[in-house]
């Protein structure tokens, strides 16, 4: 049903007879963080390695594939990981490294379109529909862009191409490392239909345990509910859960624009009664919206923590500082004060969530004139 490819070249175009439908790549770069410091560093090579964090404290912020293969993940608590894995080597975060490596696979997709939509420093949407080699086939374009990225920079990316970016971001997660797949629109449907909703982009755990509940385990499951239904136990995002279904995702592949705000939530199938296991969850959605931020070089002045209790009261508390925060421990400081007063709590608390803003105007400037440069 899908085309796989481990480096070669080849596989089935994303058009189908009739309308034309758009050309999206995925690039995920592998195991980005901790394949940087493999190549700089000999002596990691082949070896469990973790960026960020400490063995005593702290969170992964990546991992390498030897240390994947122990359970080690990124947003796992350092302690946690160690426990994991104990010949696991901790290395601190190099994040003007990873921006400038950033910057030159950047440069390469501009060689084929402008039309690239960074999720961070290591992945990006493109739609290559009209490219500037005129290359007909999308399967060859993602070929080419992997294999400069390796001439280049040393490193290796995996691809997802497809017609939408939902199918494109799926496809790039089924031949990892160094692999890349096609989703066509003639497998589109079928695909989501045998795929585990647990493994949907955009569908957390909280959410995957919701569907469980109510008997939706596949897409298939997803696909028979009607639009009522979807709406009724999902809100707003049962319109797209009913679309995703049935291999439908019209949002187009959108350039940088100027952010007012990044932000990360979580809701917990278990309800959160202690301080400490708080203050984990926070340490690890900062670690998200940082990894954005710096993709973006976006430094904003004012965090906000959001909290909903378990009788779905919503709480948000905002700092805002006197210059713009430049590094993740700080905003994890931030917004650790504002959580402790709310604890202890007798309700429980199912979600948080943490938000980075008040960015300064000339970064705004700043990323108008990266975008119109690529």
């Amino acid at each position: 049903m899908v085309t796989s490819e481990r480096s070669g070249h080849g596989g089935d175009e994303a058009t189908t007879e009739g309308a034309p439908h758009r050309k999206v790549i995925h690039v995920d770069m592998d195991a980005f963080y901790a394949s940087v410091e493999q190549r700089d560093n000999p002596e990691l090579r082949g070896k469990p390695v973790a960026v960020g964090g400490s063995a005593a404290r702290g969170v992964v912020a990546a991992a390498s594939y030897e240390a994947r293969a122990f359970g080690v993940r990124s947003a796992l608590p350092s302690i946690t990981a160690k426990r994991r894995c104990p010949d696991l080597i901790f290395v601190p975060p190099r994040f003007d490294v990873y921006r400038a490596v950033s910057t030159q696979i950047r440069e390469i997709f501009a060689e084929h379109t402008n039309l690239i939509e960074p999720l961070s420093l290591d992945e990006a949407y493109l739609d290559v529909t009209e490219n500037k080699q005129s290359i007909p086939v999308a399967t060859e374009i993602a070929t080419r862009i992997r294999a400069r990225i390796k001439e280049v920079t040393g490193l290796n990316a995996s691809a997802g191409i497809s017609y939408c970016k939902f199918l494109a971001k799926m496809a790039s997660d089924l031949n990892k490392p160094n692999g890349q797949a096609v989703i066509t629109p003639r497998m589109g449907a079928a695909f989501v239909e045998a795929l585990a909703v647990k493994k949907f982009h955009g569908v957390g755990p909280a959410t995957a345990a919701k569907m469980e509940r109510l008997g939706i385990l596949t897409g298939a499951d997803l696909k028979a509910r009607p639009l009522p239904f979807l709406q009724q136990h999902f809100g707003k995002a049962g319109a797209w859960y009913y679309k995703i279904a049935r291999g439908i995702d019209e949002r187009p592949v959108q350039p940088d624009r100027p952010r007012k705000s990044v932000g990360a939530e979580d809701t917990f199938a278990v309800d959160i009664f202690d301080l400490e296991a708080a203050r984990a969850e926070v340490t690890a959605l900062v670690a998200k919206v940082w990894r954005h931020c710096e993709a973006k070089s976006l430094y904003g002045r004012t965090v906000t923590l959001k909290v909903k209790f378990a009788d779905f009261q919503q709480i948000t508390r905002s700092r805002t500082v006197g210059t713009a925060i430049d590094n993740a421990s700080d905003v994890e400081e931030v917004a650790r004060n504002l959580l402790a007063p709310l604890f202890p709590t007798a309700k429980g608390v199912r979600l948080i969530g943490v938000t980075l803003s008040s960015f300064d105007d000339d970064q705004r400037e700043e990323q108008d004139q990266l975008s119109l440069m690529i």
